[in-house]
């Protein structure tokens, strides 16, 4: 990884989005000419720090990337928590979109490419400016729908979600995700809309016709490949249906493992990203590498 380090510049930039909100981002740029660039769309209340050693070996296999902090999440928090006023629809309507045109201007005469991790492949169509996107790597992204839980994972969802974050938004005026390790502590709109969306079918499809009149994902069709592993118990092989379907035009190769394939204990709903898996299973970060590659 010191190696990958080697061959890559990479600094900090600001984003400001069409709310006037600055998102926190890094730029991964190749010493060599970029051909291809990559935003990494994070899951629900995880830093960019998360895909840092990720973002780094793609940077070193000569492409442009980009990672960012959600609005209310990380160092793009930038007032007291109970007071941001951020959703699950703002991340994809208004945050996802400024990074993809941030990636246009760091990344001139390039393809551009989204690589999203659970919700940041499921609030692609919500981005207005989609069409600049060539293709989509799907990791971990599903429904999330508790229905299609297997127990007793179903009970820890259904307390998380039916008790915890309705309580402590009500206490709080946020959710303290990380008092029980999950990411980081979550704007009250974000949370409220997670659980909501998680106890329907469909996942934001929920919200159509209700908080959402205006959306793309009938009409989103770059070519697209989703992993998911079979230790997920939120990304499971249902909800990953379940989530795909939305998409209704985009042609979408899914491709589910089981961890012993790669000759690992476990890679669940987070552990793709871990630099601990890709020196056990190098082949894994290789699969995003060979993606990028092929889309050309």
């Amino acid at each position: 990884m010191e190696n990958a380090q080697n061959q890559t510049d990479t600094y900090a930039l600001s984003i400001m989005t069409d709310r006037n909100r600055a998102l926190a981002a890094t730029v991964y740029r190749p010493k060599d000419k970029v051909k291809a660039a990559v935003m990494i769309a994070p899951a629900t209340g995880i830093k960019r720090q998360f895909y840092h050693n990720f973002a780094t070996y793609l940077a070193a296999s000569g492409f442009g990337v980009l990672t960012f902090d959600n609005e209310g999440i990380g160092e793009s928090l930038s007032s007291d928590l109970a007071k941001c006023d951020a959703s699950l629809i703002s991340w994809g309507r208004h945050d996802m979109p400024a990074v993809l045109d941030a990636l246009q201007d760091e990344f001139a005469d390039a393809t551009y490419h989204l690589i999203g991790h659970s919700a940041g492949g499921q609030l692609i169509g919500l981005m207005p400016n989609y069409q600049a996107i060539a293709s989509v790597f799907n990791v971990a992204c599903s429904s999330g729908r508790i229905k299609n839980m297997d127990m007793p994972y179903k009970l820890k969802a259904m307390g998380f979600m039916d008790a915890f974050i309705p309580l402590t938004n009500l206490t709080f005026g946020y959710t303290p995700a990380d008092k029980i390790g999950m990411g980081e502590p979550l704007p009250r709109g974000v949370a409220r809309q997670w659980r909501e969306w998680c106890n329907g079918a469909g996942y934001i499809k929920t919200a159509f016709g209700k908080s959402i009149h205006t959306h793309f994902y009938d009409e989103l069709d770059m070519p697209a490949l989703w992993l998911g592993f079979s230790d997920d118990e939120i990304a499971n092989s249902k909800n990953m249906d379940d989530m795909i379907r939305v998409f209704s035009k985009m042609p979408v190769e899914k491709r589910f493992f089981e961890p012993k394939e790669f000759g690992l204990n476990s890679i669940g709903h987070m552990r793709y990203f871990s630099s601990r898996t890709n020196t056990k299973a190098p082949q894994l970060w290789q699969m995003a590498v060979d993606w990028l590659a092929k889309q050309q």
